[in-house]
């Protein structure tokens, strides 16, 4: 009887009758199907390359070594005839010799270095260049260094990609490099990420002949982890080492890393596929050139991830006016795109969609540093830059100093306490332009030569209008994670309807700009089918006295929350979590609940002082607490890149709300694998639209 399970294997006459028999008793359901006829060449190939590996072997066992390798020519030789005579061709049958040899090398005496040589060959690796093999860095195995100098000195091409190379291992291959490179063409893949990259092992690499570098600068972001070396030989018999190592001494000597070495005689589709996807990173903009002065570039980079949790590194780590900041290569891809708006089609008021996280002011101090450069020196261009939270603002200011490298690069007008020293590069809150009657005092329409206004969903607001309508700059920049309203109104008529480039959630998690996360719908027993409705919306009122003043009902919903919450969580110890929330009494009550469990909580609310709202999120941060719950803030201007769970408390009605909250997770952060997200779903008022969210993720 056949046994259980999954099979892949030709059906030859002996299986045909094993499974008639199964079925003919019944005592088996049996699956077959027919062979991929794009696959059928290899199949039928490999299943007659196992049968007659296992008759030669008998030979071999049942005669002397001569006699046996006679018998195995014979065979084979029928064989091929057999083959020959069926299609008409002339199958090449082996020599009539009695041993078996093979050729191992051909070199070429005429126009090159072999030709001064009377005997001798390329070094050939000891392992096999046409099967496959592992290496696991055991006593009895080559050195993978050793195998890697071979196979560069007999390589016509060399591609390398590594996340990172380390000085100490670049000396165990140089030599090498440097005799091959004097007649191949050397290319390399590799990053800063962790700064684990020796800006020498870089430098002199790119000393070398006929070598191109690429380098991936974003540590926070970079997809590269593999490790791969490959070999291309013109005879056909190319190579490459796939697996752990890295180009550092410990990796490819002495390290207990695992290596598959694959060739393109026994798997030419892997090898062919390796290729075509090298080729890809080659061509892909993440990747950048190596450039002769690159050096301090590169050093910058790799000292800001090393040294980026050392608050006593100066140079690199706590003052961010040392270096120069460089954009992204898909924020250069937005700047490109905003270039091509103005220059080509001469659109001055550009709107920029692009997902929480993105770095969107970061677009936006470049774009202006950009525009300074090209404005002229009689005077820096005047800035207005409009936000609708002090915190947005402070984050902003921070940005655009860092990236002018300049420490008392423009002034704040928010709340009471901050009164600009100057407004030509100005930092208002539109609350303030209201309040301050800013157009009577800075009357001039076209005074501001460039206005960046922040999170420009709000714009359609009448706060707003007599900001849009009255100044005339040269350039107006809106900036936005969603630019879609709840109350239907549109930003776009701004902008002539346009985009000028959007990067959105699914694009930006794809791009692994933003962490990816897992959302799970909780079922969630209140009924909220009987809320009144008012305004597009639950009343919040009545939600807030079912979630926390109904003493029954709401302290059996927060049970269930905590019960959830332990469910999906992997570690508590490991939780920083933000909780969304109704009302200020829901955010203390779900607070006061979870610290009476056992689970170090804290909650903000709009009256809570900007000093507290930071030891909270230090505390956040430390491990001290592991919630924060909050109403009205924390929707925009906050970035604390740890959070990786978050629940949504409440019904959220608006697209751009959920949008917002949800990115509060997104940021990347070191070790952390994925957001995830709880969202509380009870029975909900018919006229609740639950397909929007969901169709945001998408």
């Amino acid at each position: 009887m056949l046994r259980q399970g999954l099979y892949e294997q030709l059906i030859n006459q002996e299986l045909k009758e094993e499974i008639r028999s199964a079925e003919a008793a019944e005592r088996q359901r049996v699956e077959t199907g027919a062979v991929d006829a794009a696959e059928s060449a290899r199949v039928l190939a490999e299943y007659v390359a196992k049968l007659l590996e296992k008759r030669l072997t008998a030979v071999a066992e049942e005669s002397g070594k001569e006699e046996a390798e006679e018998e195995q020519v014979r065979l084979i030789n029928q064989m091929l005839s057999t083959l020959g005579s069926e299609s008409g061709k002339d199958l090449l049958p082996l020599t009539e010799e009695r041993r078996v040899d093979q050729l191992l090398s051909v070199v070429n005496t005429k126009n090159s270095a072999f030709a001064f040589q009377e005997h001798g060959s390329f070094p050939r690796p000891g392992t096999s260049l046409a099967q496959s093999s592992l290496f696991t860095g055991s006593d009895h195995e080559p050195p993978m260094f050793v195998e890697l100098a071979k196979e560069i000195e007999s390589a016509d091409r060399i591609d390398l990609l590594v996340s990172f190379v380390k000085w100490s291992g670049i000396r165990l291959i140089l030599e090498p490099l440097k005799k091959f490179t004097e007649r191949g063409h050397l290319r390399i893949i590799t990053t800063s990420y962790m700064g684990a990259t020796d800006v020498k092992a870089i430098e002199e690499l790119a000393k070398l002949s006929n070598t191109e570098i690429k380098v991936s600068y974003d540590t926070a972001r970079t997809r590269l982890h593999a490790k791969s070396y490959m070999f291309y030989r013109e005879s056909g018999f190319s190579t490459a080492y796939i697996g752990s190592s890295n180009l550092s001494r410990a990796a490819i000597s002495s390290g207990l890393e695992w290596n598959v070495k694959i060739t393109s005689q026994d798997q030419p589709s892997t090898m062919d596929k390796m290729e075509a996807t090298f080729e890809s990173y080659w061509n892909s903009s993440e990747f950048e050139t190596y450039q002769e002065g690159d050096s301090k570039k590169l050093q910058e980079a790799i000292y800001r991830e090393r040294y980026k949790d050392d608050p006593n590194f100066n140079n690199f780590g706590t003052n961010p006016y040392i270096m120069e900041i460089q954009p992204y290569p898909y924020q250069q891809a937005i700047l490109d795109k905003l270039a091509a708006e103005r220059e080509i089609h001469h659109r001055y008021k550009n709107l920029v969609v692009a997902a929480t996280g993105t770095g969107k002011t970061v677009v936006a101090a470049l774009d202006y540093r950009r525009f300074c450069q090209k404005f002229g020196h009689e005077r820096k261009p005047r800035l207005l830059f409009v936000a609708h939270r002090e915190e947005l603002l402070q984050q902003s200011l921070a940005t655009f100093r860092s990236v002018m490298r300049d420490p008392t690069f423009g002034s704040l007008l928010v709340g009471r306490e901050n009164h600009p020293e100057t407004i030509d590069q100005l930092f208002v809150s539109i609350q303030s332009f209201q309040s301050k009657d800013f157009t009577k005092h800075v009357p001039d329409k076209n005074y501001y030569d460039f206005i960046i206004i922040d999170e420009f969903h709000h714009a359609a607001a009448p706060s707003y209008q007599s900001l849009l309508s009255y100044y005339e700059p040269k350039i107006l920049l809106g900036m936005t994670a969603t630019p879609e309203r709840m109350d239907g109104k549109s930003v776009l008529p701004y902008f002539d309807g346009r985009i000028a480039v959007e990067i959105r959630l699914p694009d930006a998690i794809d791009r692994k700009l933003l962490c990816p996360f897992q959302y799970f719908g909780v079922d969630d027993t209140t009924d909220l089918s009987q809320i009144r409705w008012t305004r597009g919306g639950y009343d919040a009122s009545e939600l807030s006295n079912v979630y926390s003043m109904e003493q029954y009902g709401a302290k059996k919903r927060a049970e269930w929350v905590l019960e959830e919450t332990d469910r999906y969580v992997t570690d508590w110890n490991d939780v920083t979590g933000l909780g969304f929330c109704v009302s200020k009494a829901h955010a203390k009550f779900m607070s006061d609940y979870f610290n009476d469990h056992d689970v170090p909580s804290m909650y903000l609310t709009s009256d809570t002082s900007y000093a507290d709202r930071k030891s909270a999120e230090q505390k956040l941060v430390s491990g001290q607490v592991k919630f924060i719950f909050v109403v009205d803030l924390y929707n925009e201007g906050v970035d604390i890149k740890s959070v990786n769970t978050i629940l949504f408390l409440r019904p959220t009605e608006s697209l751009t709300i959920f949008l917002q909250q949800l990115g509060r997770g997104l940021r990347l952060s070191e070790g952390k694998e994925c957001l995830t997200v709880l969202d509380f779903i009870g029975q909900a008022n018919k006229k609740y639209d639950f397909e929007l969210k969901f169709t945001a993720l998408l």
